[in-house]
């Protein structure tokens, strides 16, 4: 009886012992597989962050040939009359400026008035040529002006303010009767 009990009480001992080395290996198998974990995860930010700084440079550098080649259209999604007027959104998608090759596409509404009641219109122009037409670039992207007398007595002056690392601009039109028009909308290229 003796013997069975000492068999026994080895069997215990060499059980315990193998179960506390297959734990000990255990717990350092799984400390070795979350530091691969740890690793892959690590190489697959900084890989996502490449990427993603590289498609941030290739689209400033896209929106900055767009107006180099006098090639974009603006998309205005609000206008605001300055300086504190209502603020509306603009849902149409036919309203835009175009602009390609020195001839300009306008197609917007515009409030008009030299007291309240102001009134709105849509200038809806082709323009051939306009006067001074200039491209400054800016810290944050590009100041792009033009005047044109609009086939009118009066000179208007649009002012784009583009933001290049993400393609939306403000479009202010100074007219010397009327109020500014402040409009925010975004730059595309023209199809």
């Amino acid at each position: 009886m003796k013997r069975i009990f000492a068999w026994i009480a080895a069997a215990a001992v060499v059980v315990s012992v193998a179960a506390v080395t297959a734990q000990s290996q255990s717990k350092s198998q799984r400390a070795q597989a979350q530091s691969q974990r740890t690793e892959q995860r690590q190489q697959r930010h900084e890989e996502r962050v490449k990427q993603r700084a590289a498609r941030l440079a290739a689209f400033e550098k896209h929106m900055d040939s767009l107006i180099l080649s006098r090639n974009f259209q603006f998309n205005p999604s609000s206008m605001q009359q300055q300086p504190a007027g209502a603020l509306r959104q603009l849902m149409n998608p036919n309203f835009s400026v175009g602009v390609w090759d020195g001839t300009v596409d306008v197609c917007l509404p515009y409030i008009k008035g030299y007291v309240p009641p102001y009134y709105y219109t849509v200038l809806n122009y082709v323009l051939p040529s306009v006067e001074g037409y200039r491209a400054e670039q800016t810290s944050e992207g590009w100041i792009v002006s033009f005047s044109t007398t609009l086939f009118s007595s009066n000179d208007y002056t649009f002012t784009f303010d583009i933001y290049t690392s993400s393609g939306s601009a403000n479009l202010t039109i100074t007219s010397v009767w009327y109020n500014p028009v402040q409009y925010t909308g975004t730059i595309t290229q023209v199809y």
